[in-house]
């Protein structure tokens, strides 16, 4: 039998391997025209998890793009929506996102309730998520869409409080957000407090541009990190972070037969 998204997100946890994910964004992808170059590299650097979606998709092209994508790998295909019009069923799964975050009524549960119904019916693995937006950004797209106000960058204990409450409602997943282009990660003490304070598989995105800032977001408490922004100015910059990736996977590896 075949074993779920969820049930292998939650081992890869348990077991300190790490993961990468890419996120795409129909609408850059469109203009760049360049999916095909970026899935062949995708595949080269052992990605794990295709992201598909954005704030703002301006083009039909959701369906397209997860096709296309099918063609050339078998990388899971999860949809990352910004809202419940960015639905295709014949994605591997979606994270169905709380902006627990924020105070809009819309992201925290609205949109959930249109999109349910709709969602049972497929076949598709729901993922219920705990999404964070998290920085100094309040004009960041993702916070302009949202109508809502980002975590501040150094207020370590109201992200964790508010993961652990995430946590406790039943969401499966917790996903700290810096923003769609921002040039600087999440930092590693806020990245720690919450994995301290909670037991999800916890998911990173935003400002992981280098090797670096990749290993210090994983060395933190990521379980999985996320590219998108950094793979349109440049996409073999997802060399040098898979190699993050990898090298934090086999020092743990290493660590837990030592132990």
């Amino acid at each position: 039998m075949t074993r779920s998204i969820l049930e292998t997100l939650k081992e890869r946890t348990a077991g300190n391997r790490k993961s990468l994910a890419v996120l795409i964004d129909p609408d850059t992808i469109q203009e760049a025209g360049s999916l095909r170059n970026l899935l062949d590299l995708c595949q080269e650097c052992c990605v794990d998890y295709f992201f598909v979606g954005g704030s703002l998709l301006t083009h039909n092209s959701l369906s397209s793009i997860i096709q296309q994508i099918r063609n050339v790998t078998d990388i899971p295909v999860i949809l990352f929506p910004g809202n419940n019009m960015q639905i295709d069923l014949s994605a591997d799964g979606i994270l169905f996102l709380s902006l627990i975050s924020g105070r809009n009524p819309e992201l925290l549960i609205g949109q959930h309730v249109v999109a349910a119904p709709i969602l049972k019916g497929s076949n598709m693995e729901i993922l219920p998520t705990g999404y964070l937006l998290v920085g100094n950004e309040r004009n960041s797209s993702v916070a302009y869409m949202s109508n809502t106000n980002p975590i501040p960058a150094d207020k370590y204990s109201v992200a964790a409080s508010t993961a652990m409450a995430g946590e406790m409602l039943g969401l499966q997943l917790i996903y700290l957000d810096g923003g769609s282009g921002v040039n600087e990660c999440i930092q590693p003490r806020m990245i720690a407090s919450v994995k301290k304070n909670t037991n999800c598989p916890l998911i990173i995105g935003g400002g992981i541009n280098s090797k670096e800032k990749a290993r210090s977001v994983l060395r933190a408490g990521a379980d999985v990190i996320v590219i998108g922004n950094a793979l349109e100015t440049d996409p073999h910059v997802l060399i040098p972070i898979a190699e993050a990736v990898y090298e934090v996977n086999q020092a743990n590896n290493l660590s837990a037969k030592r132990s």
